[in-house]
């Protein structure tokens, strides 16, 4: 027997009829989670760009403001690790309905006091120390949240059904955006700025909170409906019949490293583009075309609407991306749409220099891909791995790629942007380089679509 587990049972172990979760629940609690996640990182990446570098980094340069609010914002992706094997450890060995419950607690009170935080003019460098803080716990809570949400949704699937029902949690990200965007773009129409590169006075002063309070609403609904779950048929078998590690971090490290490594740098395209398509659009397309760096020159509130139509796709193909893998496969359906990732890099700058058209398809192309990459995640990562250390392993593999793609990739791209002197081409090669990275792995890795999702 392994040290890193408790004893194995008896082959004659009676199983008891355990209760199980309805679909609608399922749908639920998984989409629950996700929504509220992706509303917070909206928020937060919204209040980066128009914000916080006027109230918590007011350096007197707008590019040198921007970059350390984003620095910030990447400061949580160093957290979301840590968090990953800490909700991961007790996701495998107690359960993941309460570390579920932990992780969006935890979540839901960093962000609700974000909002109640003072500036910079009032405490000093007190006020973004605090911000770090808080958002290190955002990060921190984040590492157990996805990974969590995609195993109530993929253990409870009905077999050839993983796929679909691993799109769940991931549709949180478009309708978070939408929410958040939408909830932003509603308080920036009642409360008018005369400077459309700079938000109105009393957006600065009071209403940038209203997005982070009204999160505490989202939280109190997803405990609600995470309260009334069961744990899932896989993790029920896995504790009753002693397969549950006393240290899962250890026996993933030791038995799984392989599906650890792939896992990891198969989310990478994703995440660049992912952090592309939001944080760093909205900075482009925000920047006026006289600026020393130049962008797009559309007011905040024409181009969220440009993005919100795209994010309309990005839902759509989600979904319909489940379907697609549960047909053909995780691996067959990622390697096509990484190799159009790659593409699309090369189209930065023959699309965002083709004026409103050209922005909208390109704004529609790169919410479509993601969609279509970012949907089959949901099964491929915890199917990597076997119930007992599934949790540790998919938050692990889902986290560290936050490190390398989603912490620096915003930063990554305001550099290449100034490098470029406002042209957006090395932004596009960064993608596709990306891009090249994750094909590799993907090519090194096996299906999943038929593993047995109880072993």
């Amino acid at each position: 027997m392994s040290s890193s587990t408790l004893s194995h049972p008896s082959a004659a172990t009676p199983e008891p009829q355990a209760p199980t979760n309805p679909r609608s629940r399922v749908v639920l609690a998984s989409l629950i989670g996700t929504t509220i996640e992706f509303y917070d990182f909206y928020v937060y990446a919204t209040a980066a760009v128009l914000v916080f570098p006027h109230l918590f980094f007011p350096t007197g340069n707008e590019t040198t403001a921007l970059l350390a609010s984003f620095a910030v914002f990447g400061a949580a992706m160093v957290a979301r690790p840590v968090g990953a094997l800490v909700f991961g450890h007790f996701g495998d060995k107690v359960g993941r309905k309460a570390t579920l419950v932990g992780a969006l607690l935890t979540m839901g009170i960093a962000t609700f006091l974000i909002g109640l935080l003072p500036t910079y003019a009032q405490v000093g460098w007190f006020a973004p120390l605090l911000l770090v803080v808080l958002r290190l716990a955002q990060g921190f809570a984040l590492g157990g949240e996805w990974s969590g949400a995609a195993l109530v949704a993929t253990e409870n699937a009905p077999k050839g059904k993983r796929a679909w029902y691993g799109t769940f949690p991931q549709v949180g990200a478009p309708i978070g955006f939408i929410i958040a965007n939408g909830l932003f773009l509603l308080i920036a129409t009642l409360l008018p700025s005369d400077d459309p590169t700079r938000p109105s006075t009393a957006f600065l002063e009071w209403a940038w909170r209203v997005p982070f309070l009204f999160s505490a609403v989202m939280v109190i609904i997803g405990l609600w409906v995470r309260l009334r779950l069961v744990e899932s048929d896989a993790f029920t078998k896995a504790t009753r019949t002693n397969r549950v590690h006393k240290l899962p971090l250890a026996a993933v490290f030791k038995s799984n490293w392989r599906e650890l490594i792939l896992g990891t740098f198969i989310m990478l395209a994703t995440y660049v583009l992912f952090y592309l398509m939001t944080t760093f659009s909205l900075s482009y397309g925000r920047a006026a075309t006289t600026a020393p760096v130049a962008g797009l020159g559309y007011s905040y509130t024409t181009f969220v609407l440009m993005m919100i139509a795209g994010v309309l796709f990005f839902g759509v193909f989600t979904l319909a991306s489940g379907p697609w893998a549960d047909r053909f496969g995780r691996r067959r359906t990622l390697i096509w749409v990484t190799l159009a990732i790659i593409v699309f890099g090369l189209l930065f700058v023959p699309l965002l220099g083709a004026g409103f058209l050209g922005v909208m398809i390109f704004l529609i192309l790169g919410f479509t891909l993601m969609g279509m990459t970012f949907g089959p995640m949901g099964a491929l990562l915890p199917e990597l791995f076997p119930t007992a250390v599934r949790y540790t392993g998919s938050a692990f593999a889902y986290n560290m790629s936050s490190i390398l793609g989603a912490a620096v990739a915003p930063f990554i791209a305001v550099w290449l942007w100034t490098l470029g002197g406002g042209s957006p081409f090395w932004v596009g090669v960064y993608l596709s380089v990306m891009a090249v990275i994750t094909l590799v792995a993907l090519l090194l890795s096996r299906e999943t679509k038929d593993v047995d999702i109880e072993a």
